[in-house]
């Protein structure tokens, strides 16, 4: 079956009438075809799967542990205008996780066409959600134990939207360069999805990061202070992409899940 028969090109139209008055918005599809054919090309590491959220079909990347046994599967969401194997944070993020002994699925999350605000891609946050759902869906088919997700950049603020509004088996949330937009918008209401997450939670920036991560941390920090699983991270000279050292960044992660989780995981 030839790709773009397996995406269906059509035009999906995401109406959020409630929460966005009259907007209605498209996800571009064209943009998440033409990154998976670029991905199915190149594609070294882990493998590709198709999974399907809202009758849409959408990549993911999933790679496995050597080990019989796992400490489990982190599902990996891009930043804006992303996508699964987005060299280089992400694509290290699901290569050497499960050289940590955690698997990873790296989901594309939906995308409006290039050069579009922030804000414009709120529309989308209910299909990013459908997406995440799906992907959880997936891997524990598949015998996962564990589930965590760790989000960057709008990716962080899609799922933790999705986790903050729907019950889902997850044992931990990563945020990584979280925004805090200034915006009455309900489906971008930061502080408030951070209140609803009783899971624990590592909210990673760097010291040099885009504005509207490093001057709310200390928002973030007050709205997360009723839960006690939640620890913030500030990672000195880094910016919002991670150019110095992502190798520490990925190790910051797995030692915080490997304490966390597997402490959780114990006492159960």
């Amino acid at each position: 079956m030839s790709l773009m028969k397996l995406l269906r090109p059509v035009v999906f139209v995401l109406c959020m009438a409630p929460l966005l008055g009259d907007l209605c918005l498209a996800g571009d599809e064209k943009r998440e075809a033409d990154f998976a054919e670029g991905i199915n090309k190149t594609l070294t590491m882990g493998k590709a799967v198709w999974l399907e959220a809202e009758g849409k079909k959408f990549l993911g990347l999933y790679t496995e542990i050597e080990k019989v046994f796992g400490n489990g599967v982190v599902i990996i969401l891009h930043d804006m205008d992303g996508h699964p194997d987005q060299k280089q944070l992400i694509y290290d993020l699901r290569v050497f996780l499960p050289e940590h002994n955690w698997a990873t699925l790296s989901l594309q999350m939906p995308l409006r066409e290039v050069g579009v605000e922030k804000e414009e891609y709120y529309a989308l946050f209910p299909e990013a959600a459908a997406r995440l759902q799906a992907g959880i869906n997936y891997v524990k088919g598949n015998g996962a134990g564990n589930v965590v997700v760790v989000g960057y950049g709008l990716g962080g603020l899609m799922g933790i939207y999705a986790l903050s509004e729907q019950a889902a088996d997850i044992k931990a949330l990563v945020t990584i360069s979280l925004p805090v937009p200034t915006t009455e918008n309900k489906t971008a209401q930061t502080l408030e999805f951070i209140k609803k997450i009783k899971m624990p939670m590592l909210d990673i920036y760097g010291a040099v990061d885009v504005s509207d991560v490093t001057e709310s941390a200390r928002e973030r920090r007050l709205a997360a202070k009723d839960n006690t699983g939640y620890r913030q991270i500030k990672i000195n000279d880094e910016g919002h992409a991670y150019l110095h050292d992502e190798g520490l960044l990925v190790k910051r992660i797995y030692s915080w899940l490997g304490v966390t989780v597997g402490a959780a995981s114990a006492s159960q």
